[in-house]
């Protein structure tokens, strides 16, 4: 399935919610869909999709026990991206998210959809208090988020987890 700019503008975004039966299932479809594109690019062999597949049947509490949630984004009433936040597990960054598994499936790509979920993050994290928004990507297998996040005003930083992903770049944004 093909979405259509005109389409783009049904862009729903729905919070995950251990409730929300039908946005649950649709969740965890996208997650798994994001892990199987990850262990499918080159150089990245280190990533655990057996850790993720974990995360996924434990929607949302795998990310609401650390501080978090995620969203599921819908264009046209069709299930089309993902993503997830939660508290870093670092004492050394205090009042700080992570910025986790951002995924958009092809057919809605080139839509604004990648940074329609950033910034429900951005939004919700600077709502709680937070002071910055951290996270990791490979810029290598997937270029088009990491321009994304760079155009969005992110900026390199330290490493801040034991990723153990090569290519890993490490970047921030203060709220």
């Amino acid at each position: 399935m093909t979405i259509s700019a005109s389409q783009s503008r049904s862009i729903e975004l729905l919070e995950v919610t251990a409730d929300s039966s039908g946005v649950l299932a649709e969740a965890k479809e996208l997650l798994v869909e994001y892990g199987q594109f990850v262990i499918s690019q080159p150089g990245v062999a280190r990533f655990c999709f057996g850790s993720l597949l974990k995360e996924a049947q434990r929607l949302p509490v795998s990310y609401q026990e650390r501080g978090g949630g995620c969203l599921l984004a819908r264009v046209a009433g069709q299930p089309t991206g993902f993503v997830a936040w939660r508290a870093l597990d670092s004492t050394a960054v205090l009042e700080a998210w992570e910025l986790k598994r951002l995924w958009v499936r092809t057919s809605a790509r080139g839509l604004g959809l990648g940074r329609t979920l950033t910034l429900a993050v951005l939004e919700r994290a600077a709502n709680a208090g937070m002071k910055a928004v951290y996270l990791d990507t490979v810029p290598e297998a997937m270029p088009a988020a990491h321009r994304l996040y760079l155009d969005m005003g992110f900026i390199p930083c330290a490493q801040y987890n034991d990723n153990p992903v090569e290519g890993l770049a490490y970047l921030t944004k203060h709220i």
